[in-house]
């Protein structure tokens, strides 16, 4: 029931939608049986007889599904990308339009069919009538719109309530004096032999990463070069491990290195591409990280020649690392990770703050 048919428009809601006019139908129905009197000549359960149900309310109703149906998509679907408000207003002033011009195709349709209808003083109600449905239907429509957004909204927050709180618990089981840590990467970093420099310089290398960690929780942004920096550290590590597997490739124009951006944003999409693209792999493969100004958005591309990923929803089932990631993403900016097939190979990731 919950899964979308056409637009975005879930069966429960077509559902809803055609028993919104039947029962609105069948209500006028019964109101013009009652005005006709027609309960005098056939008694009071006459109204049950439906045979003249399509030729009177059953067509009209179906015309204003026609008339509902363009005013959505001129006014709402359309416009998907503007505000409530500005959407609101075109209906507002789509509504006396559309269902003045579908009642003059309607009474064309009924006269060249030889079939009555209203006529002379008559036929401002088949404009009051239509113009009060819409405005109650489409009311309705923003109305329900408004609860399944909310409702969104709330299980996105208790989502992040509960990550929050991981992270509590998280960290409250990993809590260590940094100073006693860096003491130890500093022990660990003189026992090593001078002739190992490497290993010197790839323990060096993880002190950092801790030390950039425990800075950037303390805060809410940085500088987009400290998380380039982070990122290229981390990617350092790996290189040692995977050696001539891995190729990376940046593309970061200096001018954005002063954007400012959430910590340790970068490093599990990054993370990502290794574990589950290049890792994979016997020949290994190239990770491209590409970050680009597009108006007034920042662009983030992460991109793998790895083995790539069929089913896409299932990496938010792989670790915490991507699901906190867009949680964070849609708290602060309203934005979400979209997952692509790389060329000509591989996964790529997008994203936009």
């Amino acid at each position: 029931m919950q899964r979308k048919i056409i637009w975005g428009i879930t069966m429960r809601e077509v559902i809803g939608i055609l028993s919104f006019y039947f029962f609105f139908s069948l209500l006028y129905h019964v109101v013009l049986w009652y005005i006709s009197y027609y309960y005098e000549e056939n008694g009071i359960w006459s109204w049950i007889n439906l045979s003249d149900y399509w030729f009177s309310s059953g067509m009209q109703y179906v015309f204003f599904f026609i008339a509902s149906f363009i005013i959505w998509f001129l006014g709402i679907y359309l416009l998907k990308k503007k505000s409530n408000t500005y959407q609101i207003a075109m209906v507002v002033m789509l509504i006396p339009i559309v269902v003045y011009i579908v009642r003059q195709i309607r009474y064309s349709i009924i006269d060249a069919l030889g079939l009555g209808r209203l006529r002379e003083a008559g036929t401002i109600w088949d404009l009051y009538i239509p113009l009060l449905f819409f405005l109650i239907q489409f009311g309705c429509f923003f109305a329900y719109r408004y609860f399944i957004e909310n409702q969104r909204k709330l299980i996105v927050e208790g989502e992040l309530r509960q990550a929050a709180l991981k992270s509590e618990l998280t960290a409250i089981k990993a809590q260590l004096n940094p100073h006693f840590l860096y003491n130890v990467f500093n022990t660990i970093n003189a026992s090593v032999p001078p002739k190992q420099e490497k290993t010197r310089q790839l323990i060096a290398t993880l002190a950092d990463l801790f030390r950039y960690q425990l800075r950037a929780s303390k805060k809410e942004l940085v500088p987009l070069s400290e998380e380039i920096e982070f990122v290229n550290k981390y990617l350092e590590l790996e290189k040692a491990r995977f050696e001539e597997r891995l190729e990376i490739e940046m593309d970061v124009p200096i001018e954005l290195h002063s954007e400012m951006v959430p910590p340790m944003l970068l490093q599990p999409l990054v993370e990502n591409s290794v574990k589950h693209g290049i890792s994979n792999s016997l020949k290994g493969g190239k990770i491209s990280i590409t970050i680009f100004k597009d108006e007034d958005k920042l662009k983030f591309e992460i991109a793998d020649t790895g083995t790539g990923v069929e089913d896409k929803k299932s990496l938010f089932g792989k670790g915490v690392g991507l699901s906190n990631t867009q949680l964070r993403l849609q708290k602060m900016y309203q934005s979400q990770l979209e997952f692509l097939d790389n060329e000509p190979q591989g996964l790529k990731i997008r994203f936009s703050l």
